[in-house]
């Protein structure tokens, strides 16, 4: 994958979500990664591979809840916001195939003072794999 893109925020806040993200260990054991960053939004991918199916030998749910849930957290935090999941929903539209590129485009709908709702939406190509909502709670600013 080629590097994270800028498409308008804080070029110092740019860099320490990316640089944050490359070392997040959750995100480096599922293979996670940020694609671009805009503020409100915020992309990241994850090729699929054989370690991330299910019983079945389809896409384990979890790792589809996992991308949503970073794509809205990222979009969150480039406002500059630091934030916890506080609830999420999400509803499983289709199944990508194995070695597929997942892409989560996470949106923020709402910044309240303390609590931010934002949504995701997890493509395969063209095809809708997931579409989520979450609440987050405020627990600080990005110091940088």
């Amino acid at each position: 994958m080629s590097r994270a893109v800028n498409k308008g925020i804080n070029g110092e806040l740019f860099r320490q979500i990316v640089e944050t993200n490359e070392n997040t260990p959750f995100y480096r054991l599922v293979g996670i990664k940020t694609a671009a960053l805009a503020p409100g939004e915020a992309e990241l991918v994850v090729e699929i591979g054989d370690q991330h199916t299910n019983p079945l030998g389809r896409v384990h749910g979890g790792l589809i809840a996992s991308l949503a849930d970073a794509a809205m957290g990222n979009a969150i935090r480039s406002l500059g916001a630091r934030a916890v999941t506080i609830d999420c929903s999400i509803s499983f539209l289709s199944s990508p195939p194995g070695g597929a590129l997942l892409v989560g485009k996470g949106k923020v709908v709402k910044a309240g003072r303390n609590i931010m709702f934002a949504e995701a939406t997890v493509y395969h190509q063209d095809t809708v794999v997931a579409c989520a909502q979450g609440s987050f709670f405020k627990v600080g600013v990005a110091e940088f």
